[in-house]
């Protein structure tokens, strides 16, 4: 179970959801159909080792017809997610912003796989034990950002700024932060103390990008049953629910940014998903408005970049 002063690494605890994250990532870029490609993400999962996700990655478990199906509206959310953050940073660079900042990295590789301006810093933040498995394998296969990538290995529990700010950042230039799959994974307070920490940084014409999943007990029985039998199929042991926190006390996200001035505009999973021609079964498309994506932008044209 989760303390407040728990650590991980990429194996363990909340670690291993990053894993599992990539090996989704993974098996979408093998189906035909994929609404994105992510060519690292399965050099991350067989670098682990883990039997279970491995098969999920070299295409030993069907992704369109096998078990990974079951994972139902969570494995439809990550494909959502993906699509709407890398549109997110890609309409923040055409809009000038340089400065990027990814809280709770995880196994992101954007800063990899995407498209940046040649002037663009972007800073990855995380426990430190995921972010030195990260390099490492990047480094061992002498892989390059195309980026000025900056690691800041920090607890986002228990505040970053100073740490950021130690690492570069600058608070006068516009930002672009990201905070997916993140807010469960932190108490509430925490969660305001992170939104307090964005709106204080943040120069006009910043924004933020984050999800917010549905409480365990509101995404139903069913598909909690669903999902842990994938997982039992691919013999992964991960109780999800145990390393949650509660959204009990916790801010709408879309709320919280507004009554700051800031613009807020909340998008349905579902839709993102149908907009990119992939059918959502009903069932699972109500299961898909029950999590938030959202943006938010702080008014103001900001000050020119570097």
């Amino acid at each position: 179970m989760r303390t407040d002063s728990d650590g991980w690494d990429i194996v363990n605890s909340v670690g291993a959801t990053a894993l599992g994250v990539a090996a989704l990532r993974a098996g979408e870029t093998r189906r035909s159909d994929a609404l994105f490609r992510d060519p690292y993400a399965a050099l991350l999962v067989e670098a682990v080792g883990v039997p279970g996700w491995t098969r999920l990655v070299r295409g030993q478990v069907d992704f369109e017809t096998g078990a990974a199906p079951s994972l139902g509206p969570l494995g439809d959310m990550l494909v959502a997610r993906t699509c709407y953050f890398d549109a997110y940073f890609a309409m923040a660079v055409n809009a000038g912003i340089r400065q990027v900042v990814i809280l709770g990295a995880g196994l992101d590789v954007r800063a990899f796989r995407l498209e940046w301006a040649m002037d663009t810093v972007l800073f990855e933040l995380d426990q430190p034990k995921v972010l030195e498995f990260k390099a490492s394998v990047f480094d061992e296969h002498g892989i390059f950002a195309s980026v000025d990538r900056r690691e800041v290995a920090v607890d986002l529990r228990r505040g970053f700024s100073n740490e950021l700010r130690d690492s570069g950042f600058d608070p006068t230039q516009p930002t672009a932060w990201l905070a997916e799959g993140l807010l469960r994974y932190v108490p509430a307070g925490a969660q305001n103390r992170m939104f307090i920490a964005i709106a204080e940084l943040s120069a006009p014409g910043s924004q933020v990008a984050l999800t917010l999943e549905a409480d365990p007990a509101q995404d139903g029985e069913h598909n909690e049953e669903m999902r842990d039998r994938m997982l039992a199929e691919l013999g992964i042991s991960l109780d999800m629910g145990s390393l949650l926190y509660p959204n009990e006390g916790r801010s709408d996200p879309v709320d919280w940014f507004r009554s700051r001035g800031w613009t807020g505009i909340r998008t349905d999973p579902s839709t993102v998903l149908s907009s990119r021609g992939r059918k959502v079964p009903p069932a699972v498309a109500d299961q898909l408005r029950k999590n938030i994506l959202m943006t938010a932008t702080k008014p103001g044209e900001g000050v020119s970049r570097r």
